[in-house]
């Protein structure tokens, strides 16, 4: 009994450490793809309008990320 708890907190030891590093990841790249928007069209376009594009960017930037941890859990599962 012991041992299995010993591999159980391993286990989700490890589960938490990876879901901050993707935590930590998903938030740098979505940081990441606001400052190029802000950068490429800043000072070209009014504020509204490249606020909106921010916000747009950052809606497909937090789909394709959903959908890349959509994917990594179905692979987990063995169904992929």
């Amino acid at each position: 009994m012991p041992q299995l708890v010993k591999k159980l907190t391993f286990n989700m030891h490890k589960l938490i450490q990876e879901i901050i590093i993707y935590l930590i990841v998903a938030l740098s790249s979505l940081f990441i793809m606001s400052y190029a928007v802000h950068m490429l069209v800043g000072g070209l376009v009014s504020k509204e309008t490249e606020y909106l594009l921010i916000i747009v960017t950052c809606l497909i930037g937090v789909a394709a990320i959903g959908f890349m941890a959509w994917d990594v859990t179905q692979r987990r599962k063995g169904i992929k």
